[in-house]
């Protein structure tokens, strides 16, 4: 069996792409800048992608081994529940700085939705990648 890997020549090696993910995590906070925002809490929805290297997991079954994406989800329920951020751009900025600061996470997409925010649409929010 053979690991497939993505070249990166900037690094001067190959390295892995796997991706672990959390996808629709959905979160009450108070976010907005309209005053009716700043009263009562709205449910924001969050997907995230992360790089990482799962083969040490997938060889030793262990957790240990590998990014524990419900750590990281708890970690930023915690976060936003707490939050009252004005905007999603700013939410966004500080999630992905917890994410590769207390993670160890090379690089990240986050995307964070506002459901219902503008008429007509189902959602609006941002999606931002990150790197160490």
């Amino acid at each position: 069996m053979t690991m497939q890997v993505l070249s990166n020549p900037a690094a001067g090696h190959a390295t892995a792409a796997d991706i672990i993910f959390i996808e629709d995590l959905r979160i009450d906070t108070i976010i907005g800048i309209f005053d009716w925002e700043r009263k009562q809490k709205q449910t924001i929805s969050l997907d995230l992608e992360m790089r990482g290297d799962i083969a040490s997991a997938a060889l030793t079954d262990s957790i240990e081994n590998t990014l524990d994406y419900k750590a990281v989800a708890k970690r930023l329920i915690a976060f936003i529940e707490q939050s009252d951020f004005q905007l999603v751009e700013t939410m966004a900025e500080r999630c992905a700085e917890i994410v590769l600061r207390e993670f160890d996470v090379s690089w990240l997409r986050l995307k964070i939705q506002k459901p219902g925010a503008v008429r007509g649409s189902r959602s609006v929010g941002v999606i931002i990648e990150r790197c160490t």
